[in-house]
């Protein structure tokens, strides 16, 4: 019979993935509803970005007040996937493209801040020693859960609203799952945002090197997963119909975001073996060269495309838990939330801009230069993750100030 620690984290997980269906659930539709409605570059980018935006306030607010933290944090995962559902099945009625429909993934957004950080609260109150893997598994759940509007899409052809309510439908159902779960022996209140958390970010080398490598990582990860369908689709059209590369390209996006999935947890168990830092120089080593890897074949064999898109979502994402882990390791324990609140404040931040230039690059320069580009992130995260490698070694000095 599986113990309490089992029962609960495996309900989180899927509450995690079904309310994370929301995340991309206008990315993987646009082209459909672009068929039906002409919307601007700049709209289409803003449907996905106001997400970004929104999730980055949200964070700050539910910090600020502490809701995880003065209430059940179930409760708080519950209502926040209930509302974002809500939101999001707005969309069904909102004129495409709209400013309502541009408010409404804002406010989807704004509630996801309840959802996965508020998970991640709850999954690390199971354990310590396996806190790389127990992160992981909630990364893999958020990505799998970002992947499945694709599938969504896909299984409903070009009648977006289904997919859209599909994913309304799943967040729901995450919600009232997650009031099943248990809250762990080390669950304990996390610091409120506090302003001396700025002060901590910028002194203390290890915290802002470990910032730095997840900006990094954050400059290409949410670019690459809200446009990657489109691009495959730009891809597939020089090889095929226009009818079967939208298709194939849904179904190769679904695969590639998935993926991640499995190799977070993968990495996770790793992480707690050899380290967390060396775990994110692997995975931005390999996103990068994928990144680099996918400008020759673009436009090329679709079956090339498709496996190192694939891959690229597999080291993608591997690390992104693990920048997590070490903040908490080197934050002060009455101020580990509020320097994890600013991270993803940061993080997300940053995504707004390139979720928002992605396709603007791409439309003046083409999609492989956008590839370059993207590689620019993991590259640069893998040099701050060297410096905290060498900063953090035995022997070494330099620590904090």
């Amino acid at each position: 019979m599986p113990s309490l620690k089992t029962k609960s984290i495996t309900l989180l997980v899927v509450a995690e993935t079904l309310g994370m269906c929301l995340w991309f659930s206008s990315a993987a539709v646009i082209a459909d509803m672009g068929a039906e409605r002409e919307i601007s570059n700049v709209r289409q980018a803003l449907l996905s970005s106001g997400v970004q935006f929104g999730f980055a306030v949200g964070a700050i607010v539910y910090a600020v007040f502490g809701l995880a933290d003065r209430y059940d944090p179930r409760r708080v995962f519950a209502l926040s996937a209930v509302a974002a559902a809500l939101f999001n099945a707005g969309l069904l009625i909102a004129p495409i493209g709209s400013n309502l429909a541009i408010l409404l993934r804002i406010g989807t957004g704004a509630l996801l801040a309840g959802v996965y950080p508020v998970g991640m609260k709850i999954a690390v109150g199971w354990g310590t020693r396996d806190r790389g893997l127990l992160v992981g598994l909630l990364v893999g759940a958020l990505t799998l859960g970002s992947a499945a509007p694709h599938l969504l899409s896909f299984m409903g052809g070009t009648d977006w609203r289904l997919a859209v309510a599909g994913a309304s439908l799943l967040a729901f159902v995450g919600g009232l799952t997650v009031l099943f779960t248990a809250l762990g022996p080390n669950h304990v209140q996390a610091s409120a945002f506090s302003f001396r958390g700025l002060h901590i970010a910028w002194t203390d080398k290890r915290i802002r090197l470990a910032y730095a490598g997840y900006l990094g990582h954050m400059w290409e990860l949410y670019a690459l997963w809200a446009w990657i369908a489109v691009a495959l689709t730009a891809s597939f059209t020089l090889q095929m119909a226009e009818p079967a590369a939208v298709s194939w390209a849904k179904l190769v996006a679904f695969c590639a975001v998935g993926a991640g999935a499995v190799s977070c947890v993968i990495a996770g168990i790793w992480a707690d073996r050899i380290g967390k830092a060396e775990v994110t120089v692997i995975a931005m080593a390999g996103s990068g060269l994928a990144a680099l890897a996918a400008i020759p074949a673009f436009g090329g064999s679709a079956y090339l495309m498709t496996a190192i898109v694939i891959l690229w979502g597999i080291f993608v994402i591997a690390d992104s838990a693990q920048f997590s882990a070490l903040v908490a390791d080197y934050a002060p324990p009455e101020q580990a939330g509020a320097l994890l609140t600013l991270q993803t404040a940061l993080g997300f931040g940053l995504t707004v801009l390139t979720v928002q230039i992605a396709p603007v690059i791409a439309d003046l320069w083409g999609w492989p230069f956008l590839f370059a580009a993207l590689a620019l992130g993991p590259f640069a995260g893998i040099w701050a993750m060297w410096r905290l490698m060498a900063l953090t070694r035995p022997g070494a000095s330099g620590l904090g100030h």
